[in-house]
């Protein structure tokens, strides 16, 4: 481990809970880049399942609702 990432590493336990978690993921991309793996975090995760549990009681969304959405993403 380099001298640097080891004095960041040693400063990060006395960083507020929201900037660490912060960190995680940034090294979770990086990891998911180096390995071609990205694993979920607890949040995705939980996102995940809401959609598909959205999906199975068939709540979608409306075709209006879809275009206001490309209305809004298209040139973003």
């Amino acid at each position: 481990m380099s001298p640097k990432i080891k004095d960041i590493l040693e400063q990060v336990d006395s960083w507020p809970e929201e900037d660490q978690e912060e960190l995680a993921e940034v090294a979770r991309v990086i990891e998911a880049r180096r390995t071609g793996v990205y694993r979920l975090s607890d949040s995705e995760r939980a996102a995940v399942r809401r959609g598909v549990d959205a999906a199975r009681r068939g709540d979608f969304a409306t075709d209006d609702e879809l275009e206001r959405f490309y209305q809004l993403h298209r040139n973003a």
